[in-house]
């Protein structure tokens, strides 16, 4: 400091308020960002167990699907013209089936 500046006012330091106010601040926003975040990953756990039985009826659609695309491609390697017309259609629409495995 030099010589010229003025001395500071007579009175109270208002430095340890000013702090204290700064500290309940980022406390009251650290307390409301953990509310927010336990409320959402709440709200993500019901969606999640919503989400399950649909999830679980894709699957057994899916294993379905594999079982007559399995039991069609078997059928057209057995020389059917009905499935071999249906596999055809399937690879040109760009539909892969794997062949069936041989059963010997």
């Amino acid at each position: 400091m030099s010589d010229n500046d003025p001395a500071p006012a007579p009175g109270r330091d208002h430095t340890r308020l000013q702090l204290a106010l700064l500290t309940l601040a980022l406390f009251v926003m650290v307390v409301f960002q953990t509310v927010q975040l336990i409320r959402e990953r709440s709200t993500l756990g019901e969606v999640w167990a919503n989400q399950e039985p649909t999830i679980q009826e894709g699957v057994r659609l899916r294993r379905q699907l594999d079982a007559l695309a399995t039991e069609t491609s078997r059928l057209a390697a057995d020389g059917d013209a009905g499935a071999s017309t249906i596999i055809d259609d399937l690879r040109r629409q760009g539909i892969t089936i794997k062949p069936p495995a041989a059963t010997r």
